[in-house]
């Protein structure tokens, strides 16, 4: 349990640093004089990077264990921020961008490799990823506000040194906390010791289920629509105060997911339903700031966060579902693929429309066009649906 708490602490400050730079950046890059087009890559070239980092990273963690890259990844992101308070061009900080993407991908599958290390038992392992859910959400709630109010007090320069600090003595603890390897695997069973591996549910080690690849243009759409969001809304205005409540409405949107992560009920429907609601509710929200200015911001942000609360924990239960629960691992690589890949398209798409038409509505066409690609063959609704009759489906 001690373990748990340190890996919990270090993701919430990675996940804290992380967050509270979504109401600084745009603003920053403006300050340089960047265009809308540069910013767009800016914002999505963490993404792309990120990619290659988390496919790396599954097999080097596999090999030597998760302490020397939480290590690696929270010293390196320090330093990259340090370097980011002294940035001067636009070019510069898509360099430091790009190199913070890539770091930061090895932080999150290290330390859920080491919380599921932790115990053998898969209700306690599920608690403890339920636990690094809530706090990713906890973290996504404070930080950008908290961010917007640094940045208010002690300029760019300032926050970028300040929050870079807080990563490297964040990395200084984790150097003195996290267990090595071999105290983490001297419970483990002996084959698995020989191996030098963490234990894993050997259905994941079988061949994955035959999923269509339309049930993966779900991620995509879905983070291409937030990464359109995070490029738009801080362009809303980019002087201090602008800062300032940028960063209240993104802590708006993960008070809406909370909100919803807490209704623990909804777990008993359909993911299906689930995905299909949410993703409605989202393209609605969208619709919303594109074409309904009249309806309050808040509201509308509340209730996209609200749809996210709901889309991500259904779609993780989907894709289970259609697995039959084998081949997890590479199931969930795909989506994690896919997700990365919308987060890159959305910003840089944004930044070369928006002055053509507004990046909200093109959000709002891409989740129904994925919700039309949705597919519900015969077989799918059997799995979903044991108890009804397809034919009538």
């Amino acid at each position: 349990m001690k373990t748990a708490f340190w890996l919990y602490l270090f993701l919430f400050l990675a996940f804290f640093d992380l967050h509270a730079q979504y109401p600084i950046l745009t603003p920053f890059a403006v300050s340089l004089g960047a265009a809308p087009v540069f910013i767009g890559w800016m914002m999505g070239i963490y993404a792309l990077t990120h990619l290659p980092g988390n496919i790396i990273a599954g097999k080097v963690i596999d090999r030597h264990g998760s302490r020397r890259y939480i290590i690696f990844s929270l010293l390196s992101a320090g330093v990259i921020l340090l370097l980011q308070s002294y940035v001067q061009f636009p070019w510069q900080l898509l360099v430091l961008r790009s190199l913070s993407g890539f770091v930061l991908a090895f932080l999150s599958p290290a330390c859920l490799a080491l919380l599921a290390s932790l115990s053998q038992d898969p209700i306690t392992q599920g608690k403890y990823m339920s636990g690094h859910g809530v706090i990713h959400t906890l973290a996504s709630v404070i930080s950008p506000a908290a961010g917007a109010f640094i940045v208010a007090n002690a300029g760019y320069s300032g926050t970028f040194q300040s929050l870079g600090w807080l990563l490297i003595a964040t990395g200084v603890m984790a150097f003195f906390m996290v267990p090595s390897s071999a105290s983490v695997l001297k419970s483990a069973p002996l084959e698995v010791i020989r191996d030098n591996t963490l234990p894993t549910d050997p259905l994941t080690q079988s061949q994955p289920a035959p999923i269509s690849w339309r049930f993966f243009t779900l991620p995509f759409v879905v983070a291409c629509a937030q990464g359109i969001l995070f490029f738009e809304l801080p362009l809303r205005n980019t002087g201090i105060s602008g800062i300032m409540s940028t960063g209240i409405l993104f802590s708006v949107i993960s008070v809406g997911a909370l909100f919803t992560l807490c209704l623990f009920f909804l777990n008993r429907y359909s993911p299906v339903k689930r995905v299909v609601g949410g993703i409605m509710m989202m393209a609605c929200c969208f619709f919303g700031l594109a074409a309904l200015p009249a309806i309050p911001l808040v509201y509308i942000l509340f209730v996209l966060g609200a749809s996210k609360g709901l889309i991500f924990p259904a779609m993780a239960s989907l894709f289970i579902k259609l697995s039959g629960g084998g081949r997890l691992g590479r199931v969930f690589s795909f989506q994690s693929i896919a997700m990365s890949l919308g987060s890159f398209i959305g910003p840089v798409a944004a930044g070369q429309i928006r002055g053509h038409l507004s990046p909200y509505f093109i959000a709002f066409l891409l989740l129904m066009i994925g919700l039309m690609m949705l597919p519900i063959p015969r077989q799918t609704v059997a799995t979903l649906y044991p108890h009804s009759n397809p034919d009538v489906l």
